[in-house]
């Protein structure tokens, strides 16, 4: 039993893309959700979340939730034991998403405005898992200082998408898992 295939069986992408996208849902490529964004593309949505390790109970951020499809997905690997929250800086997005994700009846998991200027939502971490859809530069301290110990952050890096892992004691592991294109993160 792969968890990540069941969310992916539970959440259909189709429900979190624009209408005159719904038909190339299946495609694996990223599609457009609208202001320069997409909904990313589903092997590389799958490989984050292998990565990122979502269990039942944990306390997830998703950084850049878009259309809101990973927001669901985290929901739904954490269950209602515990408790996303998206955050996307795109006014227009914000309200798209919270429409896509109140249609999957997840009350554990909801999509707040990001205020310009700071990553993440720094005013309910530690976060058990953060999941990053948007390419950084470095790796971003604002964000590692919202993981938990333990905890587990996948954010792209300069291309490459990374794992970063603090354990108990607050040590952090970095991990690189291969090349990837995202929108930049801001």
């Amino acid at each position: 039993m792969d968890p990540v295939l069941d969310a992916f069986a539970a959440i259909p992408r189709e429900g979190f893309l624009p209408p005159v996208e719904r038909g190339y849902a299946g495609f694996d490529e990223p599609l457009p959700i609208g202001h320069g964004q997409t909904n990313s593309q589903p092997r590389t949505v799958a490989d984050m979340l292998h990565l990122l390790q979502v269990a039942p109970g944990h306390k997830v951020l998703d950084v850049g939730s878009g259309s809101g499809w990973t927001t669901a997905l985290l929901a739904h690997l954490t269950g209602p034991e515990g408790s996303v929250v998206g955050v996307e800086l795109e006014p227009s997005l914000v309200r798209f998403g919270r429409r896509n994700l109140a249609a999957t009846d997840q009350p554990w998991a909801r999509i707040e405005k990001a205020k310009p200027g700071v990553l993440g939502w720094p005013r309910q971490a530690a976060y058990d898992r953060i999941l990053v859809s948007a390419e950084a530069e470095a790796l971003p301290s604002e964000l590692m200082d919202q993981l938990a110990a333990p905890g587990r952050m996948v954010i792209p890096v300069a291309g490459r998408m990374t794992l970063a892992e603090r354990s108990a004691t607050g040590e952090t592991r970095l991990s690189t898992h291969g090349w990837y294109r995202f929108v930049p993160l801001r």
